[in-house]
């Protein structure tokens, strides 16, 4: 594979603000139950250990999303018609690679992939420039809010907003409302949004999905990668042993929640935040929310925000759909 050289890093948000937005934290960590900000999941030992769990074989939302982006990339990439791909939440971009290489096929293609983890960024691009010559990458490092607030801030030129790896399902209600929103003052009419969702299933499936099997520990590492990210940024002391990683479904939120579950009482200092938790034993710190939809009341949703549906595709068996809308 011929070296392409690295991509353009643009920070969108100052000086990565973001790892220090001790506000979010602690407004997170002051809930009834104790939360970390989702994005502090993405450092880049946490960016890491979530491209293992993409390869779990009990994982199957990556596998079905390449599997329908292999199908379908030449009809989204004919209907999606412009030059400006960008992404939230790219990670690897191992899936969107798929959309891109059929995209450059039909027109010159610039992707735009925005990530709080510039190692990531910088390692996607330099992958992606040499796999598709002629790919223009510029990555957007920040916070999707950050890179939204680029786009809008940028040339009036038509763009696609692609949020891949049913990523919109980890926000709580009103973050989703709020990032929507977002979303929707980005995009000018006639641009598009690609997104996909997982669909509602039984509790099984999602509980196989959301933990490790017997022989793999990624998702408990990533997991518990959230208590060490506060230790190194914020001075704190959590004792990683002191912790059990499971998800649990809650079938009447049509949620999946995955927490640290406390294995004894114990209260954890967090100097940098000026903050000392106090658990019980059983008690639990939430890191992570992944909401299952269900798919007319999702499209509603979307539509209500200033869209129009254009196409889906959706995995008959996994029940997982990838949806393009077009601002109206």
């Amino acid at each position: 594979m011929p070296d392409a050289g690295p991509a353009e890093i643009v920070a969108v948000d100052e000086e990565a603000a973001f790892w220090d937005d001790r506000a979010a934290v602690l407004a997170c960590l002051r809930e009834p139950t104790p939360r970390i900000p989702p994005w502090f999941g993405y450092d880049a030992r946490g960016s890491q250990l979530f491209e293992s769990i993409t390869e779990l074989p009990t994982y199957y939302l990556t596998r079905v999303e390449r599997d329908l982006l292999g199908r379908h990339a030449a009809q989204m990439a004919e209907l999606i018609d412009c030059r400006r791909v960008a992404e939230l939440g790219s990670g690897s971009a191992k899936k969107t690679r798929l959309l891109l290489a059929a995209c450059l096929e039909q027109r010159p293609t610039t992707y735009l992939p925005i990530d709080v983890s510039r190692e990531m960024l910088e390692a996607s691009g330099a992958a992606l420039r040499a796999e598709l010559p002629g790919l223009d990458v510029q990555g957007l490092w920040g916070r999707y809010e950050a890179g939204l607030g680029w786009l809008r801030d940028g040339p009036a030129e038509p763009v696609v907003v692609a949020f891949l790896g049913s990523n919109l399902g980890n926000t709580t209600p009103a973050e989703r409302a709020a990032l929507l929103s977002e979303i929707t003052a980005t995009l000018r009419p006639g641009d598009g949004f690609l997104v996909s969702v997982d669909l509602q299933k039984p509790t099984d499936v999602l509980e196989t999905c959301y933990n490790d099997p017997l022989d793999r520990s990624a998702f408990a590492e990533f997991r518990l990668n959230h208590l060490t990210h506060l230790n190194r940024r914020f001075d704190a002391d959590f004792v990683l042993d002191y912790f059990y990683p499971r998800a649990h479904y809650d079938p009447a939120a049509a949620v999946v929640e995955g927490h640290l579950w406390a294995t004894e009482k114990q209260s954890v200092s967090l100097p940098g935040l000026g903050l000392v938790l106090h658990l019980r034993h059983g008690d639990s710190i939430n890191v992570g929310f992944s909401a299952k939809f269900h798919r007319p009341r999702f499209v509603a949703e979307v539509a209500g925000r200033g869209f129009t549906l254009q196409a889906q595709w959706i995995d008959a068996v996994w029940q997982y759909g990838i949806f393009l809308f077009r601002r109206i």
